[in-house]
């Protein structure tokens, strides 16, 4: 168990959450007003983030950085810390948030959740929904006559008009949060500011944000396969080339059949952007508008040509297969991804690839990902009920290493929980039935900041912090993160998986390249073109020029 977000929503979802593997995602988070006018982001931009004030009840035993480096534990501390000195809530709270795990058993026999019940004070409704299905649920009840109390809302699902419907319907918290207000919630006060630019629109803090590790996609590799040809790490788009056509022989392949996801692999050595190039003139060009994502795509035609992919474009998970050497290389959530192959084969560390120059001498991009999953909002209610859903949200935010950390996560001792032999914390059998789709719905709209923890092999922490450092040389953040698009959140989706349909068809060989240019036309003049102009007209002056 690692204690982090992404761990609890699964594979398939944060393959989809990275950036630049979606294109037009829509970024419900915002700080813009829509797109409308630029009056929003101007006054996003001038609102005052939350004091910043780091949780100092424990230590790092590998630090991280304000870059994007997380840190590291090697072990649970051994006696938690109360970071809240009592229950947060006198009354009932009902929520909407979505689990991405088996929905957990009803809280009426849910021994854990009743459990932590008893901890808050009172009784936490929560109302869960799964993928898919949540943006239909979210709007049901947007809808009906009565909200639940916080709504999870996520940042790529397509909820559209976000700016017009906080303002309608839920609850302004910039009084309560903004500056030093902060500081009577500590563990509020512990969310990093790029954690809580996702939380401004129009100028106004709406809700906590739901962080999550700043990293995006990575390509992972069984070590014992890619030992026959010199390793996984490569220096150029040839000899990775090579080495996939000596891999692939007979029912064994050299990669995994998520071809879009494999491609967001390959732009980054042909050094395509984030989602999104700023130009010296503050304009923006998309990924796919790009060179350099054209020639990826032409390089992943040439794979498949090559028959180095696993044929089955329906695979819904390579880890098993690339645990036994089937499948030599696959596209992974981010670095720590490293567990979920433990997992099914404890003697097993994969390998992550370091992004290289195509050529050789080109300098490669590594895209960082969202670093939060959305933020939960309150509806409008008055003061007293506001600073009761306050403390609740500070409670359910405890920073790995509290006590309210391993209630929330793991249950109760001796009942959800046991201590192994270094006093980690371990799901009992009846641990394992209760928590795993609870904890991924309360992770969902409530999360500390992001930490390492692999406690059952504190060695995979210390090399995925190390493998972090060397993906940090070559970060890239999406320089639209943070601001909103209100034609991205409508149509974005149906836009890159038109899109998408179109790559898939000429890696594959159904089309020719030719296609793409086609495929592109239909964007622009789809919405592709209107996104960039609403982009472009809230895009911060503080995002740099996209280096070259």
């Amino acid at each position: 168990m690692s204690g982090t977000t992404e761990r609890r929503l699964g594979r398939r979802r944060f393959l989809g959450l990275s950036a630049a593997a979606v294109g037009s995602v829509a970024f419900a988070s915002a700080c813009g007003d829509g797109g409308a006018q630029a009056g929003g982001a101007q006054a996003s931009g001038d609102v005052a983030l939350p004091t910043y004030k780091p949780f100092g009840g424990l230590t790092a035993d590998l630090p991280g950085a304000e870059s994007g480096l997380e840190p590291g534990f090697l072990k649970f501390p051994e006696n938690a810390i109360a970071s809240v000195q009592s229950p947060p809530i006198k009354n009932a709270v009902t929520a909407l948030t979505e689990t991405f795990a088996t929905p957990p058993p009803p809280m009426g026999s849910n021994p854990m959740w009743q459990a932590l019940n008893r901890a808050l004070g009172a009784d936490l409704k929560l109302t869960i929904g799964t993928d898919p299905g949540y943006p239909e649920k979210f709007a049901t009840l947007l809808a009906g006559d009565s909200l639940p109390d916080l709504m999870w809302l996520p940042p790529n699902q397509g909820i559209p008009n976000v700016g017009p419907m906080l303002e309608a319907k839920f609850q302004d918290l910039t009084k309560y949060l903004s500056g030093d207000a902060v500081l009577e919630y500590p563990n509020l006060a512990a969310l990093k500011p790029a954690s809580w630019r996702t939380a401004v629109v129009n100028g106004k803090i709406w809700g906590a944000p739901i962080p999550s590790t700043p990293f995006g996609q990575v390509m992972m590799g069984n070590p014992k396969t890619w030992a026959k040809v010199g390793g996984l790490q490569c220096t150029s788009a040839e000899e990775f080339f090579g080495k996939c056509k000596e891999l692939t022989s007979g029912t064994n392949y050299a990669l995994e059949p998520a071809i879009v996801n494999m491609l967001h692999m390959f732009g980054e050595w042909f050094g395509a952007p984030n989602g999104w190039r700023v130009n010296s003139d503050r304009s923006l060009t998309h990924l796919y508008e790009t060179d350099n994502y054209k020639a990826a795509v032409e390089y992943a035609a040439k794979l498949w040509a090559a028959k180095v992919f696993y044929p089955d474009l329906n695979l819904a998970d390579a880890t098993p297969k690339t645990v036994n050497g089937q499948i030599a290389a696959q596209v992974t959530v981010g670095p720590r991804a490293t567990s979920d192959f433990r997992a099914l084969d404890p003697s097993l560390f994969v390998d992550t690839l370091i992004p290289f120059g195509h050529d050789g001498k080109a300098k490669p991009v590594y895209d960082m990902g969202y670093g939060t999953v959305g933020f939960t909002p309150f509806k409008k209610t008055d003061e007293g009920r506001i600073r009761e859903l306050l403390a609740l949200v500070n409670y359910l935010s405890a920073p790995f290493g509290t006590k309210e950390f391993l209630q929330k996560n793991f249950g109760t001792a001796g009942e959800q929980y046991q201590l192994d032999g270094q006093k980690n914390p371990v799901l009992t059998k009846a641990g394992t039935q209760q928590a795993p789709g609870l904890v991924s719905a309360l992770q969902i709209m409530t999360a500390p900041e992001s930490v390492i923890f692999n406690p059952a092999f504190p060695d995979d922490t210390r090399k995925v912090h190390a493998t972090e450092q060397q993906l940090l040389k070559f970060a890239m953040r999406n320089p639209t993160a943070g601001t909103y698009s209100d034609t991205s959140s409508k149509a974005g989706p149906k836009l890159t998986e038109a899109f998408r349909d179109t790559i898939i068809d000429i890696v594959t060989g159904r089309q020719k390249l030719d296609a793409y240019d086609e495929a592109l036309k239909r964007w622009k003049s789809g919405g592709g073109d209107k996104m960039r102009g609403e982009f472009e007209a809230v895009l911060p002056a503080s995002v740099p020029v996209t280096g070259s």
